[in-house]
């Protein structure tokens, strides 16, 4: 876990601007944090990290990976577009969705982006929406081959990808209609914090690489190996080693591809949550505080802010400034203000005693937090801020506002609506 980078009177001075709830994201770690994965991978000089949009989708997040190299991965019309605005060329930029329009299809192709197709069905589907791009990618499911993991399932119950065979069947398809350049991808777990579930992935997929090029006779320019590199969330959890991960592999490459027609092989990943993810904060107040069947920390946020604790019971750490050297002598439930009982952060967590007014600060929510936001009961989603290098605060986006929550209503309408 990493420490929040602020003291008590820097935040109470910041929030005399931005009031809380927010998140606020550290571009020095973030910048560290990508460098570090892609020395890890320096030894393949094709590797390329396609920053998985969905986990933090900010363009002034974007535009710092952009300039440590990153490209981005991207799953939807709106995440092509973030894309396209902050400037990445269509090479920077791998398109994987599935049940997917024809219109995303259309826009990727404009873009240049890499096509990752999920379903073999896709391949008529863009062909005759979109038409064939020069390069194409399959995502394979291995099914019970390889296994999940709680936030993602089982690979052979989950929706994603291509069988085996169908792998096989679908180049075949693509060679006979004249397509030249191939990649392959593949992700089947998320959050994972074993180093060696990375490296026996690659395994898997330089096996399948050699056969496919034996059997057809296709030369792959890429593999992506996915993302779902987990982070710490809880203290005695340990961050995945990127240098085991990285020379793993690197010893499976040269080993299995060395000397064969995918020799010169490019290695992309899709890493999103461990890249942004411990270097955020959800920044909330203490209103309330309950006594009744148990104790509640009621706070000025709620799972609009953090869905992940409700949604999947995950673990956020707590820490409360000003409060940290003292004894963590109670224990509460830390919730939010929808009108659903799941909505907390925390259940029966042992933190200092706790009063109205007390700032807390809710770790590792710099992915899949603010992203998963929503507005039932009407909530505004937060500001989203960053601590610059130099110190300073700037507001990345603004907190919404009742204009904004309305502004899909007809108002003028309502007056003759009978």
């Amino acid at each position: 876990m990493n420490p929040f980078p602020l003291s008590k009177s820097q935040l109470e001075e910041i929030i005399q601007t931005y009031p809380t709830p927010f998140h606020i994201y550290d571009e020095k770690a973030i910048r560290l944090n990508a460098r570090r994965l892609n020395k890890a991978f320096a030894w393949n000089p094709g590797f390329q990290e396609f920053f998985a949009v969905k986990a933090a989708p900010n363009p002034f997040l974007m535009k710092i990976l952009k300039e440590e190299g990153f490209g981005a991965d991207c799953s939807s019309m709106a995440e092509l577009v973030l894309s396209q605005r902050v400037g990445l060329p269509g090479d920077k930029i791998m398109f994987t969705s599935n049940d997917t329009p024809s219109s995303e299809f259309v826009k990727a192709n404009q873009l240049g982006a890499i096509v990752n197709l999920d379903d073999v069905s896709h391949i008529p589907f863009l062909e005759q929406n979109a038409g064939l791009p020069e390069l194409v990618c399959f995502r394979y499911n291995p099914g019970p081959l390889k296994g999940g993991n709680s936030i993602i399932g089982k690979p052979e119950e989950a929706k994603y990808g291509f069988t085996r065979q169908q792998l096989f069947d679908g180049y075949k398809r693509l060679l006979d209609k004249g397509v030249k350049r191939f990649g392959i991808h593949t992700m089947v777990a998320s959050n994972e914090l074993n180093p060696q579930y990375f490296i026996d992935t690659a395994d898997i997929m330089f096996d399948l690489i050699n056969e496919l090029t034996a059997k057809l006779g296709i030369v792959f320019e890429f593999v992506n190996i996915g993302g779902g590199i987990g982070i710490p969330y809880r203290p005695d959890q340990t961050a995945v080693d990127l240098e085991l991960v990285g020379k793993g592999i690197e010893e499976i490459y040269k080993s299995k591809l060395g000397s064969t027609l995918n020799a010169n092989l490019k290695i992309y990943m899709e890493c999103g949550r461990m890249i942004t993810g411990p270097y955020g904060w959800l920044v909330s107040r203490v209103l309330h505080i309950k006594d009744t069947y148990k104790k509640y920390v009621g706070l000025d946020a709620c799972m609009a802010n953090l869905m992940r604790p409700a949604l999947y019971g995950a673990y956020h750490h707590i820490t409360v400034p000003g409060k940290d050297d003292l004894p963590c002598t109670e224990t509460y439930d830390v919730t939010g203000s929808l009108c659903e009982n799941n909505d907390k952060f925390a259940i029966d967590r042992q933190l200092p005693a706790l009063e109205p007014g007390d700032l807390v600060v809710i770790h590792d929510a710099g992915a899949h937090g603010h992203s998963m936001g929503f507005q039932y009961n009407g909530k505004l989603r937060s500001a989203e801020l960053l601590l610059r290098e130099d110190g300073s605060i700037v507001p990345i986006r603004r907190a919404e506002t009742l204009d904004d929550y309305f502004a899909t209503l007809d108002f003028d309408a309502l007056e003759s609506f009978k």
